[in-house]
């Protein structure tokens, strides 16, 4: 077996779909499950027997597209073994050992369109971090926190290990996405970690990359804190931003809002008077106990009725970690995804009306079990329809985003729970509106237009020589622990 040449985990340790406990720091990190522990097992087993079949290193051969492919087939073994058979990955056991097909099962084409309305980003400089209490050392946990650069003077030089740099390796060098919308996180204007300053900065690398049509932005509004509502001008004039970012579930002293409240009512129509007539709001993955009527969705059909010309973009579907995934039958379930059907049904908002389902953590936590995926998806292409189920992946959380994309173009529901529920079958159809075609309809933009210029942009110059030598790490930066999730500032609280 050749010696790998790679200067990142050269012994191929890391597996490259990351399957693990990290969570984006919004909800705390849950245990693998024994099949999952099972899962990267085999994983690994099949790493070392397929690397040595080819003759090569296990680092060379974890980071070829068969190397994806042989991760998922033993996820599939090991979710068998544990009769979960609801949901799998499609691709021939072959593939593990031959690129040809490998790659035609999760390498995508030439013309695929990935459009990531998810994305995140931590300024290493911001004047957040002036909030901090000393010796405070904020994501310095994270794997990546670890680079050269943390060498550097300064107590919290790690951050610059999170920079924009890596931000554009993991997004546009490392994965197949195309475009991807910059959002935020819950914050007060003082504390954010990445204001809408930073993140116009960070456009404008990208765009003297030749990278025009790659990155938009969203404006971080909460009508309910002193402020937002009259900053929303400032937003779209100055920094010309494509949507609106809120939390329900964060506000003065706690207290969350609803949509169909008056404050909420104030947002939507001045965004409607702004003419930015896209609000995405981070429904489910609830920050703790504290206001948590406000993390479930009651709130979306009500709104969308009322006002059908404004796009509402559900961000996680409203999905709970703690709540399985089943099948919507009668009123659902009290809490998670099923909160959004019923509020949809109850309100007479019909499938690919105005509300859109995203899947940012959602998809990659249901990476883990198959099964609830197939009921969580076959759910909202079901009810918030075809056209409405958007693709997000909150990356940088979770790394590079190019595992989420592999497991998703390979996932499929089975036959027997199509016929059962009436999902629908994930074809390259519709899986195509999930990765993209959905999302440029609700942002204006023409795919075709954008692939024009990524295709041979300055990004995708470098990244064509960089996929000669690739050097993706697999690695996470969200909180993996308990521990390590308390130390996130305001982690829990809303």
């Amino acid at each position: 077996m050749n010696p790998s040449s790679s200067r990142i985990d050269p012994d191929g340790t890391r597996l490259p779909i990351k399957l693990d406990t990290t969570s984006n720091g919004e909800f705390e990190p849950v245990p693998l499950s024994p099949a999952n522990n099972a899962a990267n097992r085999l994983a690994h087993e099949a790493a070392t027997s397929n690397a040595k079949c080819l003759a090569v290193s296990r680092r060379d051969f974890l980071i070829s597209a068969c190397g994806a492919a042989s991760t998922l087939l033993a996820f599939n073994a090991a979710n068998a073994a544990a009769g979960k058979l609801g949901g799998f990955f499609d691709l021939p056991a072959e593939a593990a050992l031959e690129p040809s097909l490998a790659q035609a099962a999760i390498g995508g084409g030439k013309e695929e369109f990935i459009f990531d309305v998810q994305g995140h980003f931590v300024d290493p400089n911001g004047a957040w971090l002036g909030k901090l209490p000393a010796g405070n050392t904020p994501l310095s946990q994270m794997p990546k926190a670890g680079c050269a650069l943390a060498a550097e003077p300064g107590s919290r030089s790690y951050l610059r290990c999170l920079g924009p740099e890596e931000f554009i390796k993991d997004v546009f060098l490392d994965s197949d996405t195309d475009m991807m919308v910059l959002s935020f996180v819950p914050s007060t204007p003082d504390a954010e970690p990445l204001t809408i300053q930073t993140a116009d900065a960070i456009r404008r690398i990208v765009d003297r990359m030749e990278g025009m049509h790659r990155l938009l932005l969203h404006g971080r509004v909460n009508p309910n804190q002193t402020g937002d509502l009259d900053a929303m001008d400032e937003l779209k004039e100055r920094w010309g931003v494509s949507a609106w970012k809120t939390y329900t579930q964060f506000g003065p002293g706690g207290k969350g809002y609803f949509l169909s409240d008056d404050i909420g009512i104030q947002f939507i129509e001045k965004a409607r008077k702004l003419g930015v007539k896209v609000i995405c709001i981070h429904k489910g993955l609830p920050f703790g106990k504290q206001s948590y009527e406000h993390s479930q969705c009651s709130d979306i059909g009500v709104v969308a009725k009322r006002f059908p010309d404004v796009a509402f973009l559900i961000y996680h579907s409203g999905f709970v970690t703690s709540v399985p995934e089943r099948a919507f039958e009668g009123r659902g379930a009290d809490d998670g995804i099923d909160t959004l059907i019923r509020s949809l049904i109850e309100n007479g908002v019909a499938p690919n009306s105005n509300v859109y389902a995203e899947l940012g953590s959602t998809w990659r936590y249901l990476m883990r079990d198959p099964e609830a995926a197939a009921h969580a998806l076959g759910k909202l292409l079901k009810y918030c329809g075809e056209n409405n189920v958007l693709w997000g992946t909150d990356s940088i959380w979770y790394g590079s985003p190019q595992d989420q994309i592999q497991a998703f173009r390979a996932f499929q529901i089975s036959a027997e729970m199509r016929a059962k529920y009436n999902y629908p079958e994930i074809t390259p159809q519709l899986r195509a509106k999930i990765f993209g075609l959905n999302a440029a309809r609700v942002y204006s933009i023409s795919p075709e237009e954008v692939k024009r210029y990524t295709q041979r942009d300055r990004i995708a110059r470098e990244r064509f020589a960089y996929l000669e030598h690739p050097e993706p790490h697999f690695l996470t930066y969200g909180p993996k622990t308990r521990r390590e999730f308390l130390r996130l500032p305001g982690a829990g609280q809303p």
